[in-house]
């Protein structure tokens, strides 16, 4: 049984309490939901000392706002609250339907916007037991000095597996932080670093608040859709998030991100604007998509081959575009069409194939 390090807990009562503490206190990690850290604690990937909780803030899950005004989400709102709000079912559905595909009913139940936003990047080669890893040989994220995926490289490629960042980008959502110099709010496409390690510009003392989406100027659809290998709970092993704007039946505006397929969100908006100031149909969805997996480059840091993973962009990107322009279920399952000869595989680990 893997057990907990010994821990000093703190439970400060505001936001301003919590960055001071994480300011003052070396070796201090916020703890929301702790559905991701705690494991990490237990296999000994972080060296902390002391856990702020931030279950005791107050006003921290609200879900405020429409479409029309836009909506305010306190980083303390659970998964599961966002996966099922009924705000969240029209023109933000993509950030509905990403919660709402984070793991198992038990964890979203506790896990929090705030902390999925947060989620430490993962590699094959780290989220392991202790002893696990110091039989390969610690990698360059936690104890080495070399990443055992790109051996020549001088960061760390760990792989970006939250659900919500990508639609966080889809969104143009802004994410505002309160430390203990301040509060400042950032566009979602800035907190983000292409590093495995070093992958925020978030300070240690600063703690997400809020996540603002503004109001779309226009009618907005969106969608989200996420490959990995049990739909049941597994974390994305590459994901996609589109949101459309239209105007009398035409794409105004289109965004994107991918997720899961480097160390940070990949904005997809170059790659989708042959789609404004057109009806999609079919033929221009699968062109765009052909050429929109160009800044998909994954590694052989998580489940199934990269190979197969990149040859994956391109269809999943499809099928959001599809999802986000009524051509399949509202209800983000694969239609009939969709469901036909797609085959999953083989796993570099057991070589095993299955079907979608």
């Amino acid at each position: 049984m893997l057990r907990l390090p010994r821990l000093q807990y703190l439970r400060p009562r505001s936001v301003a309490e919590a960055a001071d503490l994480a300011a003052s206190t070396p070796g201090a990690m916020f703890i929301a939901g702790g559905t991701d850290l705690v494991p990490n604690l237990k296999r000994r990937q972080f060296d902390v000392s002391t856990l702020i909780s931030l279950n005791a803030l107050t006003d921290t899950g609200r879900i405020e706002g429409n479409a029309e005004k836009g909506v305010t989400i306190g980083a303390g709102a659970t998964l599961d609250q966002i996966a099922n709000h009924p705000q969240l079912q029209g023109s933000y559905r993509a950030l509905g339907q990403a919660a709402a595909s984070v793991s198992t009913p038990q964890v979203r139940y506790m896990g929090t916007l705030g902390g999925n936003l947060l989620v430490d990047p993962r590699c094959n080669y780290y989220n392991q037991t202790y002893s696990w890893r110091k039989a390969v040989g610690f990698c360059l994220k936690k104890d080495g000095d070399i990443c055992l995926v790109a051996r020549s490289s001088p960061r760390c490629w760990a792989v970006s597996s939250s659900d919500t960042a990508p639609v966080a980008l889809a969104l143009n959502a802004q994410i505002t932080l309160q430390g203990a110099k301040g509060r400042r709010r950032v566009r979602a496409a800035d907190i983000y670093k292409d590093d495995g390690i070093d992958y925020t510009t978030k300070s240690k003392d600063e703690v997400i608040t809020t996540f603002d989406v503004p109001a779309p100027s226009g009618r907005m659809t969106s969608a989200y859709w996420k490959l990995r290998r049990r739909p049941a709970f597994d974390f994305p092993i590459l994901s996609v998030a589109i949101a459309l704007i239209w105007d009398e039946g035409l794409v105004r505006e289109a965004r994107g991100a991918l997720g899961a397929v480097g160390s940070h969100p990949v904005d997809l908006g170059a790659f989708l604007s042959p789609l404004i100031g057109q009806r999609p149909d079919e033929a221009l969805i699968a062109e765009v998509a052909e050429a929109a997996d160009k800044p998909s480059r994954p590694l052989d840091n998580t489940d199934l081959s990269h190979f197969w993973r990149k040859r994956m962009t391109k269809v999943y990107i499809e099928r959001a575009l599809r999802d986000a322009c009524g051509l399949v279920a509202v209800d983000g399952r694969l239609n009939a069409q969709l469901k036909a000869n797609v085959t999953i595989g083989p796993s570099r680990q057991t070589g095993e194939r299955f079907t979608l």
